[in-house]
């Protein structure tokens, strides 16, 4: 009998995986696990969907159950929802939700890529159902139907994260009549440094969304969302708090997790049982620059490992060096991208720290269409090795991140960046790019020799 793949959960890792195996394999049976009426799918786009940008759910639908089974010969089950693992047995027991009842399904390889949940803290009213999470197409689907009546007007994000600031564009964007956005914390995007974050935060307010920094969220009534400066009126409430991975089956069956309850795997994606590997928002990961496993829930990283993870289950050689965090977004008109280490995560891992930070035009200043920029970089202050960099701007700025993420990862110095042969023309940047007058800048506090 062909050797059987059992796939558990069928997102980015999950089906990203199987294909990448069935490339190594022929002869491997592949079947895949989903709970959900839908795979393949972008849950990044679900905002854009919301505010109107995308038409239609469908269109973040990447390949149909249908399309894994015709291309690629994989038995794609949805609606069946994994309730345990029995290693010693080879077995997953699974709950078909539309016969209601459960079998067991053995398996000679098992690749976990469950996922991430929302966070949802156990609040007084957190279950009514104008409180919403954002994760699913389901959840995109709920919301839809709420937008587009007459009864949301006012509408309170939770949260200050990437997925908060995105929902509460979109609200805006859909025509709600308030947007309210409450984060506990003293900025938003916690993944910056505060002083980038300020920019974030003024782009917002100057977008409409009225932002309310410090106010912790106590529980959700009649209505209104209860804070410790008082209720907030609310027809919707969006939970944005950020999310945990889905290590729960993995942790009860015996296998070994890592940081943050992530799923704990080697370069190879394999985890600390035989034969089994997991990828995706539920692993963990290694950090190139802290040299630290963490935990980071992108689709990038999840395509990544999903594809270690299948080429090794199909019988060949792949790992995963790690990452160096970087990540991306467009907020109210402004783009907003960071990668490596922030001051206070590098200070965290053990470096001494300098940084250079400044204001910059995102084409020749006297070019049409020239836009600020704000770039900051954090570097090694012994070293001059490039740690971290941050910026903030508009017209295709966010993208210079990509030229920061390539200098972390290669272990550049900051002389070695301002002498990076980049590219010039007016229409695209001044003649010093602004990645390049950070570092020059950051230089300066370097000590001489």
């Amino acid at each position: 009998m062909a050797e059987r793949l059992v796939v558990i959960g069928t997102n980015a890792a999950g089906m990203t995986a199987a294909t990448n195996a069935r490339r190594q394999r022929a002869d491997l049976e592949i079947v895949t696990l989903e709970k959900s009426d839908w795979i393949s799918y972008s849950n990044c786009g679900i905002p854009y969907v919301v505010s109107g940008t995308v038409d239609d759910i469908d269109d973040l639908v990447v390949r149909t159950p249908q399309q894994q089974r015709a291309e690629h010969r994989i038995d794609v089950r949805i609606r069946h929802e994994v309730t345990g693992i029995d290693l010693d047995a080879r077995l997953v027991e699974v709950r078909a939700l539309d016969q209601d009842r459960t079998i067991k399904i053995g398996f000679d390889l098992l690749h976990l890529a469950t996922g991430a949940t929302p966070v949802r803290p156990d609040l007084p009213g957190i279950d009514a159902p104008w409180v919403r999470g954002v994760q699913t197409l389901a959840d995109a689907s709920h919301l839809l139907e709420r937008v587009g009546g007459d009864d949301v007007r006012d509408v309170v994000v939770v949260g200050g994260g990437y997925i908060g600031l995105e929902m509460a564009e979109a609200f805006i964007d859909r025509g709600a009549r308030k947007v309210t956005l409450l984060d506990a914390a003293d900025q938003p995007m916690r993944t910056l440094d505060p002083d980038m974050s300020e920019l974030v935060t003024a782009a917002l307010r100057r977008y409409g969304v009225d932002v309310r920094l410090g106010t912790e969220v106590q529980g959700f009534e009649d209505g209104a969302v209860v804070t410790t400066d008082g209720p907030v009126r609310a027809d919707l409430a969006v939970l944005g708090l950020g999310v945990r991975p889905n290590g729960t089956l993995a942790e009860e069956a015996g296998i070994e997790l890592g940081v943050a309850g992530a799923i704990h795997v080697d370069r190879r994606q394999r985890t600390s049982a035989e034969g089994v590997y997991a990828a995706g928002d539920c692993a963990d990961v290694f950090h190139l620059v802290s040299g630290r496993q963490v935990h980071i829930a992108l689709g990038t990283v999840a395509n990544k490992t999903g594809r270690v993870a299948g080429t090794n289950l199909g019988g060949g050689q792949a790992s995963f060096p790690g990452v160096v965090g970087t990540a991306i977004t467009r907020i109210c008109e402004v783009e907003i991208a960071r990668t490596g280490l922030n001051e206070a995560e590098a200070e965290d891992a053990g470096f001494p720290v300098v940084t250079g930070r400044i204001e910059s035009t995102t084409r020749a200043g006297y070019f049409p269409g020239s836009a600020p920029i704000t770039v900051k970089v954090v570097a090694d202050a012994v070293t001059g090795r490039l740690l971290g960099g941050q910026l903030v701007g508009s017209d295709r700025a966010g993208l210079r991140i990509d030229t920061l993420a390539t200098a972390v990862t290669a272990g550049l110095t900051l002389a070695e960046i301002v002498d990076l042969d980049l590219a010039y023309a007016p229409p695209m940047s001044p003649v010093w790019d602004p990645v390049q007058v950070a570092a020059r800048k950051a230089m300066k506090h370097l000590p001489r020799t």
